[in-house]
Formats: C-alpha cells, structure tokens, sequence
C-alpha cells in the first residue's frame, strides 16, 4: 500500500500519524483497533485482524476492565457512604417500609421500590440521571416537585445522587428476616464471621507445595504458582525474551522506558546475574521512588486542593508528596510508614530534619475533600471525620468502616458503635491543612494560615517557598485592599438594611421563604448587589494574594495534631450529627484479634491507632501491602478487590501464597524493596506473555498465572515516556509547585488568577499539580487516579480521545519531532536504515524487523521525494514516522 504524498503533506499537522499508516497499517491498526473480548481482554484476535508487527503479542491488547455497578465494591461503597445516609436522613419518614403514613406510595428503603416509583411513576432511571423524577425532584428545577419539601440539598450531595444513578444505582443485596435460619441473631452471624471470613484469620505460615516438574521453580513463589496450575493440568508459557524483560522490569520499577543502550548491554550480558544486576541498578535509582511513591498517592487520594462546592488550593500539599517519594527510595520500613502518617506529630525525632519528616507524613490524615461551602460546623467536621475513616480503613485495611457511620455494616461485623470509638480518635485530632469551615463565604474567611505545621529550621533540608507577593511596602498594600474591601462589603449591608433585612445568610433565607414581598424588593436592586459582589470578589482575591501564601515566613505543611482536650464521639444516630446517642470510648475494629493498646483521656489515641494497625497480629495491614505490591508488577492482585478484604470483595486466588508474601515481608522488616526484588527474581514474573490456546480455555482471565498478563502503560508512564522519546525529559525534582506560588482564591476553569501550570513542566509526571476537577487533560485522558478518593486499582479504558491526542496533540507532535530532529542531526548514524532502528529503539525498545525497517524506508523515502520543494519535508517525513511508533499500541501496552 502506499501513500498518497500530495495528501499528506496539506494534512500533517493535523493527523501525522494517520498518514504514516497507510504505510504502516500493521502499526496504526494497533493503535487504533483494539477489538478483543472484552469480557476476556486476553482472548486471542480473531484472524479478520491485520497481522501484528513482528514481535508483537499474539494476545490482544487489553481493554476496559468491565464492570458491573450491582456488584462492583466500589460502588456499593459509594452507595454507603454518600446515598445511604441522605436517604435514612431525608427520606425514610415519610418513604419507607417503616413510615407511619406512606406518602405518594414511594419507597425510598430499596432499589426496588425507586425502580418501581409512586404515583407519579418510576423514581430512578439506572443510567439516565436527567430522566429520574428522582433527581428532578431533588435538583428543585419544578415548583411542584421539590424533595425534600422544607430545605433543598447542597449541591455536592444532589451531585452524587446524579453520580450514583449515572452509575446505574447500585444497591447491594441485602438479606431479608426471612433468609435467617431459626435461632440466627445478628449476633451469631457475626460471630461465625469474624471465625470463617479469610481475611481476619492469623496469617497462616504455609510450606510452598511440592510441584511435578522441580527443576522449573526459582523460589517457593513460583511452587505454590505451578501446584495450582498442576491442579488444572496446565503449564507455564516459556520465557520472555530479554528485550521483552528489560523494558518490562523497567516500567515497573521506575515508570520509564529503558535506555537504548541499557537494552544492548543487558542482552549481549550472558552472565547468570545480569537481570538481578538489572534490578538492583533500577532499585537504586531515584525513579523508583517517584514510579512506587505515586502508586501511594493514588491510595492517599493526594491533590492539592479542597475539592468539592469551593475548590481552593493546599499550598504545601506537595510536601507530603516528596515525603512519599522519599519514603521509598529510602526503603522506609511500611510499619513506619504507616506510623509517620498517622501519628507523625507524636512520634519522637532524633533531629529537626526527622521532626519535619514526620509532622509533614500527617499531611495523609489533612489532604481529603473538604466542603469549605458547609455553614454547619459540626456536620463540616464529622464529614471529614467520615472522610478520614474512609481513607484509612481503605487504604491500610482494606475495609470499608465508613459503611457503619449510620448504621451497622450490611455486610462486614463492624457495628455502629466501633465506626464512632474510631471516629473519636480522628474527632480529638485536629486538620491543619491552611483552610477553615466558617460561617459568611468570603474567601479570606476559608482561609487559616495558622491551621498548618510550622517546620523548624534546618539546613537546606526544607525551603520555603517564594509567596505570590512580598516585599516592601506589602502591609501596606494589604491595609489598604481590606479597606476598600470593607468599603464594598458595607455597601452591600446597606442595601439590605433599607430592604429591611438584617445582613445575615441565614436571616436572609428564612425571610425570603416567608416574605415574597420582601424578594420582589430585593430583586430590584439585585443588578448593583451582582456589581458589587464582582468587585468584592476581584479585592478579595488580591487581598488574599498578598496575605496567604507567605505570611509566617518560612516553611509550612499540612498535617494533623491532637486538639487541646481530646474527647469520646457520641453515636450520630442515623448518621445525624444533631441526633445524638451515647458516648462511646476510643478505640478499634474488633473483626480480629490482635492486641488493642489502651488510649489515654488526654491523648488522641491515634499512636495507639498506629500500634494496632502495624501489630504482627494484625492479619490485614501486612497482607494489604504485599497484595498491593503484587497488582503493580502482574496487573492484577492475588485479591482482585485491591481495596476490600471485606465479604462483599474477592477471595485470594493463592491464600497460602498471600499469607506466605506477608509474612516474608513482615519477617525482611516491612522492606518494601526487598518484597518488590524477590517478586520480579521470580520465573512467574518473568514469563512471556504470548497465547496459550488450552491454557485460555480453562482459565480465561489468567487467573491462575499461566502467563505473565500485558497492561497498558498508566497515564504518567505515557506522559513519561513521550518526553524519553523526546530525550526532553527533566529527571530532576523541581522545587515545591505552582499550587504553592499562586493566589488562596478558588480555582476554576479559565478564571484569571486562579490557575496555574497545569502540566507545561518537563518534568516527571508525579510532579504535575493534582488539583481536584482540573486534572491535567492528557493525564485525565488516560485514566488517571480520582483524588477524591481511595483508588488501589485505576481504571483501565480505551476511547477514541486517547488515539486522537496520539494523531493530533501538539504534545505528542513536538515529542516526535524532537526525536527526528535529533535522529537527523547525529552525525554517528551512517544511513536510514540504522536512523529506523534508532527510532524504534527510543519509541518501542527494540530493533526494527526486515520489513518494518523497509515500509519505514518506503514511507520517509516517498515523502521527501513528493515534498521535495520544502525545507523541512525530511524532518516532517521523520516526524511522522515516529509519530505513527507513539500512536502504536506496541508503544502503549507493557509486555
């Protein structure tokens, strides 16, 4: 097939690659043809497809992980923790099973009855938020239809009503009275939960099995892997290749690709411990803490922003980022680790440096969603109470103890009254994250710069960082903003007052409700109240640009801290804040036995909470870790359900191995490198990936680990990779971030002064600013973490947005033309053919075949010949092909 040059040349910028596949079909149908099962991602192409480039998998690459939203643990924990409650809350008086008088014959207690619907028909459309009465009625766009009827939601809780039925309203089934054998208290079934349930057992100390073929095995990772395929009549794949290993183990370890020449030298080393030199260099390196550090982030729900109604920026959020980073290029021990996060503060330090270390790991318990816009205090620190729950039980456990904030857990034995003797060791600890909850809305009223860590003096360990505006004459300025401010804000009052109404929100809105008089007055000065609310906000924000970022001088960071007298949590009944029970006494989860350190009156107890977590005998924390470690180097966990152990998550698909794993790691000191070395030392780690049409029938889903599964590359990794290409890669860390430097006003898309460099740095892609809802795009196109919460395991899709950035973005143009250019210019390269493996050596880590290397020379030959007039055809002919090798899925998908 050839080109059609006169077509190309009018058409480069826009779809480069594109072009080039015309010659290069087999390259452009993987990048953008990814048919296969999607049930089975690693089903073998059916044999319509174009023929794969030499060396490519014979599986298809993987797509879209699919997933069932009745099923999916999630988002039930999505139902449980944001649905849930506001339906109990706000609509059970009146639509429930136990309502006295039922109202419009809707039942608001199950899926059933919303599906079903009451006199005005079916409540909830699963999907189709704007068809649902339901949201309709919420959203209060009809003055007949408004629930509930006295007070309107926030607008974040009609949000995730409008989240969870776009998600298709899950539910999780729940057990009716009728389902109980005779004698079946709740009690019981607990009882025999706690005993029965895999995850709260002691971690077994299981021998690895004895296997058929002894000779295959290198470790006892690899027994207990072959005896379970023993079982199935099933055999491993053979091994992959070295090219393929190399890049493989390098994308794992530090998120790159290897080197041209790291490739070279690794393949001509015949000595027996060239990969484990590999590994050790690769372990070393300071990528290895940024690629295994970000995997933390994505658990720790980092960003660098509220979130939420009113979005503004944590300034010194990216120190806790470093602190991560650091952590494990230091091997931090996990124990420690965890311990740092949780009770950093508390802990004793050797130095100033080791002090600052650990009051800035707090910033784990500081960094969540925070709705600035609440106006009710205590529903505002019991949220993030809830949110703080949430994060450590799903992070460190997996296990949801956020379910029980209103109620028992449906699923797990976790009563209401353990979820609140937990609640009170996070309600006696104070965030300190540079923003406040307080009444009146103005932007320098969210913000507390005394509500951050004050970091010693040491060295050049910790810088500050510069503040939007400093220097002479700086007080000054800001005197004279807050007094034109004030100016402004008296105005407003005036108006007001001469309308009778005293300048209070809530004043206001109870009046206007009773008073329709009084808002026909109001609106009719409502164009100069608009007026000088916009020039308010613009002296607001300047006000807050000269005062936030700097004023205390020197180097802050979020973190927590015990409150002045800690204090037991009263139950929320109903998750009420207002609808108060008893008190209960700080303490622990009673799913396991492990020990449960006593938690003084005047302290937290959340060193206590630390020592619980990180005990021997705690079965999950240990297992947690090493199942997280497992997922990021075979795709998929021994526990699949990376963030609950719970009933409602998956069974280990190799119990004995997990237990083995968590054991060793406990045993190695809670290394996290020594667990990550062991791993990718295994056979089972270093197995090709090719199809195995047998093996395929029996297990589908590769499961049992008869092959080593192919990913694609995660959003940084793409980033990541496209500046190597470029050889524009800063490999440096830059100093703090442009969060840090810019203005405390509310970021928003386009608003001048609120935004910042959204991902312009050639730096790594773990230091591109997290700001929630304004994720950089090309990162939020490849399926980038959610920082509003937990996420052990991304999703995975495959839409066209993503084949179009690699055709069009100027992004991925200017990557490929950087390599073209350099390519060109290197005087070493004696020819074409050794420029194509050049390229295909920095985009794809490997040589070109015979016959890419021609259709390669075919293309730049015929290119630059039909556009022999311009100046720059050789380079464009270049750039191009390049471009159709990042297009690619080979350059994607990590064998």
């Amino acid at each position: 097939m050839t080109a059609n040059a006169s077509w190309i040349r009018s058409a480069f910028q826009v779809s480069a690659a594109f072009a080039v596949a015309l010659v290069l079909p087999a390259i452009h149908a993987a990048a953008l043809d990814t048919k296969g099962d999607k049930k089975n991602p690693d089903k073998k192409p059916a044999a319509k497809q174009p023929a794969a480039p030499a060396k490519a998998p014979a599986a298809a690459p993987v797509v879209a992980k699919p997933a069932s939203t009745k099923t999916d643990p999630a988002a039930l924990a999505f139902f449980e923790r944001k649905i849930r409650p506001v339906l109990i809350q706000q609509c059970y008086q009146c639509h429930s099973a136990k309502s006295e008088k039922l109202k419009a014959n809707l039942l608001c207690d199950s899926r059933e009855g919303l599906l079903k619907g009451g006199d005005s028909g079916p409540s909830i459309i699963p999907g189709s938020p704007g068809k649902s009465l339901f949201i309709k009625a919420i959203q209060w766009t009809d003055q007949d239809m408004q629930m509930p009827p006295k007070t309107q939601l926030p607008p974040a809780v009609v949000a995730d009503f409008v989240q969870w039925v776009q998600m298709g309203a899950p539910w999780p089934a729940e057990r009716k009275p009728g389902d109980l054998a005779k004698g079946d208290s709740q009690a019981d079934r607990w009882s025999q939960l706690k005993s029965d349930h895999w995850a709260w057992q002691p971690i077994s100390a299981a021998k690895a099995p004895e296997v058929k073929d002894p000779a295959w095995p290198r470790s006892d990772v690899d027994k207990f892997v072959l005896a379970t395929l023993d079982e199935k009549g099933m055999k491993p794949v053979g091994d992959a290749d070295r090219v393929t290993l190399i890049r493989r183990v390098t994308f794992d370890l530090t998120g790159l690709p290897p080197k041209p020449a790291d490739v070279v030298a690794f393949v001509q080393d015949k000595s027996p411990k060239a990969f484990e030199t590999v590994v050790d260099r690769l372990l070393a390196s300071p990528q290895f803490g940024e690629r295994w550090g970000r995997h933390w982030l994505d658990v720790a729900r980092y960003s660098e922003s509220t979130g939420s109604t009113r979005n503004y920026p944590y300034h010194q959020a990216w120190r806790y980022r470093d602190y991560v980073i650091d952590s494990f290029n230091k091997d931090k021990p996990y124990n420690t680790f965890i311990t740092e996060q949780l009770a950093g503060d508390l802990m004793p330090a050797a130095n100033a440096a080791e002090k600052n270390e650990r009051l800035i790991a707090t910033g784990y318990l500081a960094m969540g969603v925070k709705d600035l816009n609440e106006r009710d205090h205590d529903k505002y620190v019991m949220d993030n109470v809830d949110e703080q729950i949430d994060t450590f039980g799903r992070s460190i456990l997996a296990t949801t103890i956020a379910c029980a904030r209103c109620h028992d857990h449906k699923f797990d034995p976790i009563p209401t009254t353990e979820y609140y003797q937990i609640a009170g060791i996070f309600r006696s600890t104070e965030i300190l994250a540079g923003v406040q909850n307080k009444r009146g809305g103005m932007k320098r009223d969210y913000h507390d710069e005394n509500a951050l860590h004050h970091l010693a003096p040491e060295s050049s360990a910790v810088s500050a960082v510069p503040a939007a505006s400093e220097g002479p004459g700086r007080q000054k300025k800001l005197d004279a903003l807050k007094a034109e401010l004030e100016e402004k804000q008296t105005q407003v009052r005036k108006i007001m007052t001469d309308a009778g109404v005293k300048a209070d929100k809530d004043n206001i809105k109870k009046l206007a409700k009773s008073d329709p008089a009084l808002v026909k007055k109001l609106q009719g000065k409502r164009q100069e109240i608009q007026e000088l609310r916009a020039e308010i906000e613009k002296l607001e924000g300047g006000a807050v640009a000269e005062k936030a970022p700097a004023a205390a001088g020197g180097a802050m960071a979020i973190g927590a801290r015990d409150v002045a007298k800690p204090v037991d949590c009263r139950i929320n009944i109903r998750g009420d804040h207002d609808n108060l029970g008893d008190a209960v006494p700080r303490g622990y989860v009673s799913l396991f036995k492990a020990p449960q350190p006593a938690i003084k009156a005047s302290e937290s107890g959340r060193l206590q909470l630390a020592a619980w977590v990180t005990s021997p005998q705690n079965p999950l924390t240990s297992r947690v870790m090493v199942n997280r470690i497992w997922h990021h180097l075979f795709g998929e966990g021994l526990v699949r359900t990376m963030d609950n152990f719970g009933t409602t998550g998956e069974e280990p698909s190799h119990p004995e191995l997990l237990d083995q794993l968590a054991r060793q790691f406990m045993n190695d000191g809670w290394s996290v490198k020594k667990m990550v070395r062991s791993l990718v030392l295994t056979r089972t780690y270093q197995l090709a990936s090719t199809y195995d049409a047998k093996n395929y029938e029996i297990d589908p889903g590769n499961v049992l680990l008869w092959k080593h599964p192919q990913r694609r590359m995660d959003a940084e990794e793409i980033r990541d990779a496209m500046l190597f290409v470029g050889q524009n890669l800063n490999l440096s860390r830059p100093s703090g971030s442009p969060v840090a430097s810019m203005p405390f006003v509310e970021i928003r898309e386009g608003r001048k002064g609120a935004m910042f460099d959204r991902g312009g740095t050639d730096h790594r892609s773990v230091y591109v600013p997290v700001v929630r809802a304004l994720v950089q795009p090309m990162l939020d196109a490849f399926d980038f973490a959610e920082p509003t919460m937990v996420t052990g395991d991304r999703d995975v899709t495959t839409v066209a947005t993503q084949a179009l950035f690699m055709m069009n973005n100027e992004f991925t143009i200017d990557q490929a033309r950087r390599l073209a250019d350099k390519i060109l210019s290197d005087s070493s390269i004696g020819n074409d053919e050794v420029r194509v493996d050049h390229a295909y050596g920095w985009t794809l880590g490997r040589s070109a075949t015979v016959a890419e290397r021609a259709r390669a020379m075919q293309y730049v030959n015929q290119f630059a010949a039909d556009a022999a007039s311009s100046k720059t055809a050789r380079s464009d002919a270049w750039t191009g092909l390049v471009q159709a090798l990042i297009a690619s899925a080979e350059f994607r998908y990590v064998q």
